[in-house]
C-alpha cells in the first residue's frame, strides 16, 4: 500500500467512484459567499496543489482580492471520490484548492508567488511527513495566460532553488481537469478548527514573478 500511495496509478487501477457529488455546497464558511458558480462576471479560477488542502485554503481566502476559495480532488481519474478513497492512492488525486479571484484587484502572478513561496515544490508526492500522491504539487491553469505564468514562474523559481542547493521542480502543469468538491467538513476546515493540522512549509527562497513574454 505505501509503495501504491506514492506511485501514480493508472486508469485502468482507478477505483469507480460515483456520479453524485460528496458535497452539495455550502456557503464559505468565513465569508459567506458560494464555492460553487456560478460566479459573477469578470472573476477567473485558479487551481493549486501544495500538499493538506486545510492550510491552502486558508493562505487563499486571506488575501484581498479572491472572492471565494473551496477544497476538493483534481488531478486523478475516479469521479467525485470520497477523502477515503484518495488517501488511499487508487484515486490518481491530488489535494487541490479552487481559487476564484478578480484579475482587477489581485493578479494571477501574485497568486502564484503564494504557490511556491509556502511549500516545497521540490518533494516529488509528499510535502513533508504527508507521504502519497494527493500531496503532490500542482498548478491546473485555466486559461493560456495562466499556463505561459505558471511556466515562467517554474523557471525561475527552479533557477532560484538550485542556487540554495535544492533538487528539481516537481510541480505538475497542465489544463485544469475535473475539480471534484471535498466533504463539507474540510471545507474552510481551519476556519471552522482554527488549531487544526497544517503541514505547509516552504524553502525559504523567495519567487520573483517575471513579466508576461
Amino acid at each position: 500500500m505505501f509503495r501504491t500511495k506514492n506511485l501514480l496509478i493508472s486508469e485502468e487501477s482507478a477505483l469507480p467512484g460515483r456520479d453524485t457529488p460528496v458535497l452539495a455546497p455550502l456557503p464559505h464558511f468565513v465569508h459567506g459567499r458560494t464555492i460553487a458558480p456560478p460566479f459573477p462576471e469578470g472573476m477567473e479560477i485558479a487551481y493549486f496543489g501544495m500538499g493538506c488542502f486545510w492550510g491552502v485554503e486558508r493562505i487563499y481566502w486571506q488575501i484581498p482580492g479572491v472572492y471565494t476559495t473551496a477544497a476538493g480532488y483534481q488531478g486523478g481519474f475516479t469521479p467525485n471520490p470520497t477523502y477515503r478513497e484518495v488517501c488511499s492512492g487508487y484515486t490518481g488525486h491530488t489535494e487541490a484548492v479552487m481559487v476564484v479571484f478578480d484579475p482587477e484587484a489581485v493578479s494571477y502572478g501574485d497568486l502564484l508567488k503564494r504557490f511556491w513561496e509556502e511549500h516545497n515544490p521540490t518533494q516529488g508526492m509528499r510535502q513533508g511527513n504527508d507521504r502519497g500522491t494527493q500531496y503532490r504539487s500542482a498548478i491546473y491553469w485555466t486559461s493560456d495566460a495562466q499556463r505561459e505564468m505558471a511556466e515562467q514562474t517554474r523557471e525561475a523559481y527552479e533557477r532560484d532553488l538550485a542556487a540554495r542547493g535544492f533538487g528539481p521542480v516537481t510541480t505538475e502543469i497542465r489544463p485544469a481537469p475535473p475539480f471534484y468538491y471535498a466533504e463539507d467538513y474540510h471545507q474552510q476546515y481551519l476556519a471552522k478548527i482554527p488549531n487544526g493540522y497544517c503541514g505547509l512549509k516552504g524553502t525559504g527562497v523567495s519567487c520573483r514573478v517575471p513579466a508576461p513574454r
